[in-house]
């Protein structure tokens, strides 16, 4: 099953490396500071969120990684959905996205290490190359497949979300038919710590996207940003790296389902205030 998990999670990674332009790289460069400031909030809110809440739950040692694996993710590629979905600024959104997923290879291990290493033994380098494997090559093999094949690419783009989601609705199964009885005394707990974790790095990265003064469109992607994880990597990392945790996956895998439900009624809101506002504008006028 984790062998399959890794290469589900590297197909959804080339499709991401399809709609990346090598315009977004330039674009990088252009904005630093908007760039260096989601970046920060995506490896600092998140990981501190699951930490705190690791402590506050006396969450058991398997739990507790997971969450903090989660925590420790780089965003995800459904939050360019959800920033389309709140009509946010969706270059902004793209260009988060990859910055996070390129500094994974570094900030993940290291948080972990930081985070976790109490509670299990954490090899840096073991993750280094996991993530390498399963994010940074195939997003590479996506950009050399947009720019070699072009048209033919974008016939297909289509199938990779579907595998991403199917990957997930096959680790849920995986895992709760592996731990089922795990599961049942400490599944409620999950849910509720996961619902928490997602609502609170939404609502954080919306505040300090108002107190960094952003305009409302970048808010709100900030917000999704921050609040959107790669859970996938999460539970392949679970899966692979810390095998004799096997409830470390169930976090993640949750995870996946709830951010999706939340940050879409989270996106459809705040493409409602949008809306509200321009009206008070034309009003106005």
């Amino acid at each position: 099953m984790t062998n399959y998990t890794a290469l589900f999670l590297a197909a959804a990674m080339f499709g991401m490396g399809t709609n990346i332009e090598v315009e977004d790289f330039k674009n990088l460069l252009k904005a630093p500071k908007l760039i260096f400031l989601g970046a920060l909030c995506q490896y600092t809110i998140m990981p501190l969120l699951a930490l705190l809440l690791s402590v506050i739950f006396k969450l058991p040692k398997d739990i507790s990684l997971g969450v903090i694996l989660v925590g420790t993710c780089p965003g995800g590629t459904a939050s360019n959905v959800l920033s389309h979905i709140a009509e946010g600024d969706l270059a902004y959104s793209v260009l988060l996205t990859v910055a996070s997923t390129l500094l994974a290879p570094i900030m993940t291990p290291l948080l972990v290490y930081m985070m976790a290493g109490s509670l299990v033994e954490v090899s840096f380098v073991a993750m280094f190359m996991s993530i390498v494997k399963v994010i940074v090559l195939p997003v590479g093999l996506g950009i050399i497949a947009k720019a070699l094949l072009r048209e033919r690419i974008k016939k297909v783009d289509f199938v990779f979300p579907l595998i991403s989601s199917m990957a997930i609705a096959l680790i849920i199964a995986a895992i709760v038919g592996l731990n089922a009885e795990k599961i049942m005394t400490s599944g409620l707990l999950v849910f509720g710590v996961v619902i928490i974790h997602n609502i609170l790095g939404l609502g954080l990265g919306l505040g300090l996207g108002k107190l960094m003064g952003l305009d409302y469109d970048k808010q709100s992607t900030l917000s999704i940003e921050v609040g959107t994880q790669n859970s996938g990597l999460a539970v392949v990392l679970a899966n692979t790296n810390f095998a004799m945790n096997p409830l470390a996956a169930l976090p993640g895998a949750i995870f996946s389902v709830v951010q999706n439900l939340i940050g879409s009624i989270f996106a459809h809101y705040r493409e409602s205030q949008r809306e509200k506002k321009l009206e008070e504008i034309e009003l106005n006028i």
